[in-house]
């Protein structure tokens, strides 16, 4: 018998027109010495395991990046600027170091990319964290008298601007399990920071929306896809209560104040809750493939957060969704599965404008350091010299496409 050739049906998802296709980075993982914020001080005290150094010297090493992005036919890019940098002393300013910033911005105007900039990612000058960080009052003044003084530097070059990344990762993990600085304990530390990240917010919002109307401003929110295990009702009631709390209501309190709405997606959390080990009721995933970090790939979740976020009316961004792959050999696949979920959301109705893939270059994971590789472009520590992945080849197609092939 004469043998015959299967044929494979190549199916095309086209996604919207003029869709934002991006890479995130942030200022203190990127840029190096860093030397004016919590983060460094708290590194050079030993109080987390690894140092920033020079990682990756983009302040220096911009351009070569950016072109890198463009390489990879992106039209947008996200990044943040470093607070530390901007007000390196209570009140006062540094010309030199917006003047830098408004150097980056143009370097991807010149490229054609949209600049989407973070004004708080993680890191807070040493005076802030001096003063009581986000436990004090005053906070909600400070940080929304440094927006206020960017947008008035910057405002003409930037449309899109995100005035905090992952509040509650950051009152999580800075005020309640001593993860991160300043490395505070506690269930009302946590809700007292919580509160003056959500009022830091609101305040930034008016007074960027005063100084310019036509400024678009949103947050950047870490949602889990929470799910119950199995049929369990008291893992579905926890269920319930955990994704409320975690998921929608810091987004439900600035829903007046957010003209888009910012997601990160990374991972999903099985609820299973056994009243005699409540240590175990978390994370309870099947685990069929892992990252190297051991997060669970689980595509799907990031439909399910989408669609939950669609309630809010507004327009969406997927600023970071990335996955730890030193070998690169999970990468192009879990890029091409979310994007396919993604485009489900879009096509029953959620108003998705853009996707930036997190990272574009290898870079200081925090508390993991340089362990971890999510970049699009490998980065030699050593020598700072900087390869295009294939997973980065892929993703460059599919930009340049504006569509995905399966």
């Amino acid at each position: 018998m004469e043998n015959q050739s299967e044929t494979k049906t190549t199916i095309t998802l086209t996604f919207p027109d003029s869709f934002y296709w991006g890479t995130s980075t942030s200022a203190h993982q990127v840029e190096g010495n860093n030397t004016n914020n919590d983060w460094w001080r708290a590194e050079q005290a030993g109080k987390v395991q690894h140092k920033s150094g020079l990682a990756c010297d983009s302040y220096n090493r911009y351009e070569e990046d950016f072109d890198l992005a463009k390489s990879m036919h992106n039209n947008a890019h996200r990044f943040s600027i470093e607070w530390s940098r901007i007000e390196p002393r209570e009140g006062e300013f540094n010309e030199k170091e917006i003047e830098h910033y408004r150097n980056v911005i143009n370097a991807l105007r010149e490229r054609g990319m949209e600049p989407f900039v973070t004004l708080h990612h993680f890191t807070e000058p040493v005076w802030f964290t001096d003063m009581g960080g986000w436990l004090n009052k005053k906070s909600q003044k400070y940080f929304a008298r440094y927006a206020e003084y960017v947008i008035k530097e910057l405002g003409d070059k930037v449309r899109f601007w995100i005035t905090i990344n992952e509040p509650l990762i950051l009152s999580f993990d800075g005020y309640y399990r001593a993860k991160y600085p300043p490395f505070k304990t506690g269930l009302n530390n946590r809700r007292r920071a919580s509160y003056n990240l959500l009022m830091a917010h609101i305040r930034a919002y008016r007074k960027i929306k005063r100084a310019n109307p036509n400024l678009q401003v949103g947050i950047t929110k870490n949602n889990t896809y929470f799910e119950p295990y199995k049929s369990n009702i008291p893992s579905k009631i926890f269920t319930f209560f955990i994704d409320r709390n975690w998921n929608l209501l810091f987004l439900n309190r600035i829903k007046e104040h957010q003209d888009f709405v910012g997601i990160d997606y990374y991972y999903h959390n099985t609820i299973r809750v056994k009243f005699s080990k409540p240590q175990t009721w978390f994370n309870n995933n099947e685990n069929k493939e892992v990252s190297d970090i051991g997060w669970e790939i689980y595509p799907e979740g990031i439909y399910k957060v989408v669609k939950q976020v669609a309630r809010y009316k507004k327009p969406i961004f997927i600023f970071e969704n990335g996955v730890a792959d030193a070998k690169d050999v999970k990468r192009s696949r879990f890029i091409t599965d979310h994007l396919r979920w993604l485009h489900l959301a879009i096509g029953e109705g959620a108003d998705v404008r853009g996707y930036f893939y997190w990272s574009l270059l290898d870079n200081f994971e925090w508390t993991e350091g340089f362990t971890q590789r999510f970049g699009l472009v490998e980065v030699d520590f050593n020598t700072q010299k900087r390869a295009l992945r294939e997973s980065g080849k892929l993703y460059a197609q599919i930009c340049k496409d504006n569509e995905l092939k399966i």
